[in-house]
């Protein structure tokens, strides 16, 4: 029964997909030829000059949500489509239709458990916004505050569940029928599209994210994010601040309200940079639409949907490995990789050099404010399957991330690049932690924790050492020795720790 509700499913997928001339994929990994053919009868004329990533955006588009979410991920993995694919991916419009008013209020009633006129004393009916998961509605609050207020979409979770039943069946034959695909790795991209889905469709995930960026951002000048109204937030409805500003690549109107674009672009670059070195967490879904200008001159950034996470070892990785490739020192770029256990030590460090220095020349030999770090990370990723180098998807995500803010930051001036802004002072944070004095406060940090645990542990110690019957007096003093003995060693080894840190 499930294979034939699949195959119906699967012929309509092939329909979509020759429709916009969009079946290169399969195509490529030479899958179901004689599928293939039948499928291009219904192919159309006037995707002519369209690339494939622009055909299969288009196509995908039309299929609905899971497959418009399935092309977000793609974006994120130019690994295995390839760079220019990922890039079209990346600019897909998730936008729907709205779903009615009278669906939105019964769930934002059921979800709060309060009669809508209670929650808000205004509530436009009509949706400022309308993707593929929620839409977004303006209200003001009973104390008068102007409030977004997200809905998910009512049918939304079991159109998911069908789609992504498909597609789990799908990769898992085509995995085991065709040996060609195991480069696109299938089933791993359809896990990571059911855990983005996951994600999104709890909004309490959302809020908490953005709550804990806004934390990260508590009086900053240069962003801003928008509070959540908690009592407002449930499983399928997210309230927050209503921020009001320009588009952030809007340049015309930023100019006329008294902004200057190059200011503009510092910040953001800065606020990138502290979301991805120094926090580790970053807004992974910076398009146009999700940055606006503050009157203030802050960048307010929303929709918390898609963020990542990268940890201080990575980070330390990303930092120097960038430094590597911006001055040229590729063979300091592949000992990196090895060292990080990236790529295995197994593999000629030379030979990966001269890879990391095939595609880093020819990007870094353009224009300065032409150079990309986001194509130049894309190409790295790419060469991963030949080096068996492991490619986290947090590194993806920021890759895709990258590409994203690289464009904005290129309608802002095209003639500035944003890592020009950024190098001094990733540089600093890469000193700050690497190298002698990260390692000595490293050292110092364990040596201290370790002193603190030393005087619970010397009395469990000295509890299970001493018999029950032995006097007062014969405690302390076989304890004393006991205790100054262990002392000296714990403090003798953490020494020797701190030397060895300290690279003596």
């Amino acid at each position: 029964m499930a294979f034939y509700k699949h195959t119906r499913h699967l012929i309509k997928i092939g329909y979509s997909l020759a429709r916009h001339d969009a079946l290169f994929l399969a195509e490529d990994a030479r899958i179901a030829p004689l599928f293939i053919r039948f499928c291009k009868i219904f192919r159309r004329k006037n995707t002519e000059g369209l690339r494939n990533g622009q055909r299969l955006a288009a196509a995908l588009q039309d299929m609905g949500p899971t497959f418009i979410k399935l092309g977000q991920v793609l974006a994120t993995r130019s690994d295995l489509v390839g760079e220019e694919v990922a890039a079209d991916m990346a600019s897909l419009q998730d936008r729907l239709p709205p779903f009615p008013f009278s669906d939105a209020k019964a769930i934002i009633e059921a979800e709060l458990e309060r009669p809508l006129d209670q929650l808000f004393t205004d509530f436009n009916e009509t949706p400022v916004a309308a993707a593929s998961v929620a839409q977004v509605h303006q209200a003001t609050t009973p104390d008068g505050r102007t409030v977004a207020v997200k809905v998910i979409r009512p049918t939304v979770k079991r159109a998911f569940a069908n789609d992504l039943e498909l597609f789990r069946w799908l990769a898992a034959m085509l995995h085991r029928r065709y040996p060609q695909t195991h480069r696109l790795k299938l089933p791993q991209v359809v896990e990571m599209l059911a855990q983005t889905i996951a994600l999104e469709m709890d909004l309490r995930m959302e809020a908490a994210a953005a709550d804990e960026m806004a934390a990260h951002f508590v009086n900053d000048a240069d962003c801003y994010i928008p509070k959540i109204d908690w009592q407002r937030t449930a499983e399928k409805v997210l309230t927050l601040e209503w921020v009001s500003g320009i588009r952030i690549d809007n340049v015309t109107a930023l100019r006329m309200a008294g902004h200057n674009p190059d200011a503009v672009l510092a910040k953001s670059a800065r606020a990138l940079f502290r979301q991805v070195f120094q926090q580790g967490f970053f807004h992974a879904d910076l398009h146009p639409g999700n940055m606006m200008v503050l009157e203030d001159g802050r960048v307010a950034v929303i929709d918390f949907g898609i963020t990542g996470r990268l940890d201080k070892k990575t980070r330390l990785y990303l930092a120097e490995m960038l430094q590597g490739f911006l001055t040229g020192d590729y063979r300091k770029v592949a000992e990196i990789h090895i060292a990080a256990g990236l790529v295995p030590a197994t593999e000629s460090v030379d030979v990966f050099a001269l890879a990391c220095r095939s595609i880093g020349q020819p990007i870094l030999n353009l224009p300065w404010h032409e150079m990309s770090v986001g194509r130049l990370l894309g190409q790295l990723f790419g060469i991963a399957e030949q080096f068996k180098m492991t490619v986290q998807p947090q590194l993806l995500l920021l890759q895709k991330t990258i590409v994203t803010a690289e464009g904005v930051g290129r309608s802002l001036n095209p003639t500035v690049n944003m890592w020009d802004l950024t190098r001094p002072l990733i540089t600093d944070w890469a000193k700050e932690h690497y190298g002698v004095r990260a390692r000595a406060r490293e050292t110092r940090e364990l040596l201290s924790d370790t002193l603190h645990k030393i005087p619970p542990l010397l009395n469990a110690l000295e509890h299970l050492a001493t018999p029950k019957d032995t006097p007062v007096a014969a405690v302390s003093v076989k304890g004393f020795g006991y205790k100054t003995a262990v002392l000296m060693a714990v403090v003798g080894g953490a020494v020797g720790w701190l030397v060895r840190g300290l690279g003596f």
